[in-house]
């Protein structure tokens, strides 16, 4: 038996113990009338959509189900980071995550057609995709490795920020681009001749200080949050690209719950996806307002000509992804004959 081999046996049989264990203890646990906990660990300052949306949902959850529910809110990767978190999640480490869809790319290619550059002309777009068939089939797509997926949340467009102006893709040649694990990202920046570098959420602000990248994507709400203003003296708007978020949860531990719980938590966790994708632009509208009151950056307004430049230079990362994705995601997503193109 090879290493791989063995250790993929090892990590099989861990789960199936961890899984064993967790459907064991959650019956006593609520017969006893203990607290069933929610461990649901996030990678963003509580400010943000995703941050607000986990602080409501503990909120109303606790304040629905006093003493029988407690959700532990870990923010800012202060219990691990979003990739630890998949795997604490199949494993049943912990119960709950709202992870960037960019970061499922390694699991499955499906997901990466919410990393199209400019594929979604707004929110609104977005949001048509998700709430339609083909997006709430997505949700389960992980189901059989242990993440099944119950609601999506929005943070918002992208925008650049840069240590130099960015207003056309010839700006972007031979500069350093942190980006999110994704191989569609990666592909994105390369089409503009930058040079992309993974790299974890919690270590960009520290980078771009220390001039070990140069630039990054972002939404108005995580560039006010982390303080990337501060270290990046221009920002174009570009809204090229999505972030938003998967909310999670380990399956053999949400059929598990008591009867009485669990239609309150699906409950509260809807009420709390209208909360977070209801205020989200309000988020990043304050955010954007508060680092033009800043005044320690330049904002850039591309023209629709050179905006167009940025489109066409990014667009035949479109084709490169397309057989992974699929025809029937890309033509509910509104990119009908992209796989040809």
């Amino acid at each position: 038996m090879t290493y791989a081999s063995d250790r993929a046996t090892h990590k099989a049989l861990f789960r199936v113990g961890a899984i064993l264990s967790l459907v064991a203890a959650l019956a006593p646990r609520a017969a006893l009338g203990e607290a069933i906990v929610i461990k649901f660990p996030h990678d963003l300052a509580p400010n943000t959509p995703k941050g607000l949306g986990a602080d409501y949902f503990k909120k109303i959850v606790e304040e629905r189900l006093p003493g029988r529910v407690v959700v532990e809110v870990y923010p800012s990767a202060s219990l691990m980071d979003d990739q630890t978190s998949l795997e604490a999640l199949a494993f049943g480490e912990i119960q709950m995550i709202a992870i960037s869809v960019s970061k499922l790319d390694r699991l499955t290619k499906r997901f990466q057609v919410f990393d199209l550059p400019f594929l979604f002309a707004d929110m609104a777009q977005v949001e048509a995709f998700q709430q339609s068939p083909t997006g709430q089939e997505l949700l389960t797509d992980l189901e059989g490795r242990g993440i099944l997926g119950l609601a999506y949340w929005h943070n918002g467009m992208k925008h650049l920020t840069a240590r130099t102006p960015l207003r056309v893709p010839a700006d972007a040649k031979g500069l350093k681009f942190r980006i999110q694990d994704s191989d569609v990202l990666l592909e994105q920046f390369r089409a503009v001749g930058g040079n992309p570098q993974k790299m974890a959420y919690g270590e960009v602000y520290q980078a771009l200080q220390m001039g070990a990248i140069d630039a990054q994507e972002n939404t108005w709400s995580n560039i006010y949050a982390s303080k990337f203003y501060e270290v990046q003296p221009y920002i174009t708007e570009t809204d090229h690209g999505y972030i938003g978020y998967l909310v999670a949860v380990n399956p053999e531990f949400w059929r598990a719950l008591p009867a009485d719980v669990r239609p309150v938590l699906d409950a509260a966790l809807a009420e709390t996806t209208e909360y977070v994708n209801s205020t989200a632009r309000n988020v990043n509208d304050e955010a954007r307002a508060h680092v033009v009151a800043s005044g320690r950056t330049t904002l850039i307004a591309l023209t629709p000509a050179e905006r167009e430049q940025w489109r066409a230079a990014m667009r035949p990362v479109w084709s490169h992804f397309a057989g992974g994705i699929g025809a029937e995601l890309l033509t509910a997503a509104g990119a009908e004959g992209a796989a040809s193109q």
